[in-house]
């Protein structure tokens, strides 16, 4: 555990309260440093009413503030954030992905205050989107990548100057996460689903990166009574999801639940995760899926690699149907190898990525700003 010398009064900015990864990370971390003794609070940019995250952050004894940006490129935005850093006496800004970045970097230093950014994915973006995101990264005191290859892709896209460049792995309550029987029941209860049934599933945003259409397509092959797909999260691809469903024989094997707040309580429902992704940061899912005793079955795109020991926690693949199709069919014609697997993907889960961790290094990094700041 770090030591610090004093409470701070920490402040993450977020885009919106939304549900996806980078605002879970947030929540964690924001949770922790309030367990800590700290001073926290979160802001979204997006105009109200509040996403679903607003009241998890409340429970968690953050305080919740919005300070909506205007439409197109708002001038007026730092100047309105710096006012509100300055009335929680913010010590440090920590800002998640590229909106907040161009308007809080530059509020940070406004206020007075060190300015932390992370950068969770890729985050491609038009050449104007490009060149506002470097020059917001000058006014941070740390450029945060959650992975190696994230890291990476910083470079390249220069995104920061490669002093300010720290690589931090995203960490998670994983206590929620694990293998129950009682859940398994009742998620294959609510569904329909056969408990002998061998079940598919994913959870994530719906966009174009996350690639549901392929998964749905690489299972069509199989699905049936006792072959399910189960598909959690809801999103701007909405629609090219619903109708590769809808282009089935039979559409019924496959369960789109939507956004789902009780992901905790599906996961044990499930024999395999399965992410086909043609684009990712360090997707927080995956861990948990792991904590979960799944077994995952991935494309090998941006951190999954790191995330997933090949033949021993899952199974990676190109971006390729054909190939997704057939490391989903290695766990499925062989199931006590799936569990095994699932076993050792938790094991590993919880020797990686635990939510302390991520505090611990992240605290370490804002102490170590704060002193430079100071000297």
């Amino acid at each position: 555990m770090v030591a610090v010398t004093a409470a701070r009064s920490i402040v993450h900015v977020l885009s919106s309260f939304g549900v996806g990864g980078q605002e879970r990370v947030a929540l964690d971390l924001a949770a922790g440093q309030v367990r800590r003794g700290h001073r926290v609070s979160v802001v979204s940019l997006a105009p109200p009413p509040d996403g679903p995250l607003a009241a998890e952050f409340r429970d968690a004894g953050v305080a919740v503030l919005t300070v909506p940006k205007g439409r197109g490129l708002d001038a007026s935005l730092p100047a309105r954030l710096a006012l509100r850093f300055k009335s929680v006496r913010a010590d440090v800004v920590h800002t998640h992905n590229p909106q907040p970045l161009i308007y809080g970097a530059p509020a940070a230093r406004l206020a007075g205050a060190v300015a932390i950014h992370t950068k969770h994915g890729m985050n491609p973006g038009s050449r104007g989107n490009m060149i506002l995101r470097r020059a917001a990264a000058r006014a941070v005191d740390a450029f945060v990548a959650v992975s190696e290859v994230t890291a990476q892709q910083a470079r390249a896209q220069r995104d920061c100057t490669p002093d300010r460049l720290v690589v931090i792995p995203n960490g998670i309550r994983l206590e929620r996460f694990s293998p129950d029987p009682a859940r398994r029941a009742a998620m294959r209860g609510e569904l329909g689903i056969p408990a002998d049934a061998w079940v598919v599933g994913t959870v994530g945003r719906v966009d174009e990166y996350k690639n549901h259409p392929m998964l749905v397509r690489a299972m069509a092959p199989v699905l049936g009574d006792r072959h399910r797909l189960v598909i959690i999260g809801d999103g701007p691809a909405r629609e090219a999801l619903d109708a590769a469903v809808a282009a089935l024989p039979e559409p019924r094997w496959v369960h789109v639940l939507g956004r789902r707040m009780d992901v905790d309580q599906l996961l044990p429902g499930l024999d395999v995760f399965a992410l086909p992704s043609s684009s990712e940061g360090l997707p927080l899912v995956v861990p948990e899926a792991m904590s979960a005793g799944l077994p995952v079955v991935a494309t090998a795109v941006g951190g999954l690699p790191t995330v997933i020991d090949e033949g021993e926690t899952g199974l990676l693949c190109p971006v390729d149907e054909a190939a997704l199709r057939d490391r989903l069919g290695v766990l499925a014609g062989d199931r006590d190898r799936a569990r095994a697997m699932g076993r050792r993907a938790r094991e590993v889960a919880l020797a990686r990525y635990s939510a302390d961790r991520m505090l611990d290094d992240y605290l370490a990094l804002y102490e170590r700003a704060l002193a430079r700041r100071a000297a």
